[in-house]
């Protein structure tokens, strides 16, 4: 993987708690804050598609708890599933 180099400013008692980690873990300051920056990419990445793009159709109301697990039985019982296979 390539790296490019930055700089950046931070607080002196964040950088104390990282040295701390980074020696009791046994790697690099430097590792622990690439990890911080992928986390912080992360969390602010704006995805190309919503994580949940597929809607069912319901009856417009909260299904109580037994008439879910009936219809989850039934399913399974015809093997009507999501996957493509059974399992074996």
């Amino acid at each position: 993987m390539s790296m490019k180099r930055t700089n950046v400013y931070a607080d002196p008692e964040d950088l104390a708690i990282i040295k701390e980690a980074a020696k009791r873990r046994g790697i690099s300051e430097a590792e622990i804050i690439r990890q911080g920056i992928h986390l912080a990419a992360m969390a602010n990445r704006v995805w190309d598609e919503p994580l949940f793009s597929r809607t069912f159709e319901g009856p417009g109301r909260t299904l109580p708890k037994a008439e879910v697990r009936d219809t989850v039985a039934d399913a399974v019982g015809r093997g009507t599933g999501s996957g493509s296979g059974s399992a074996a």
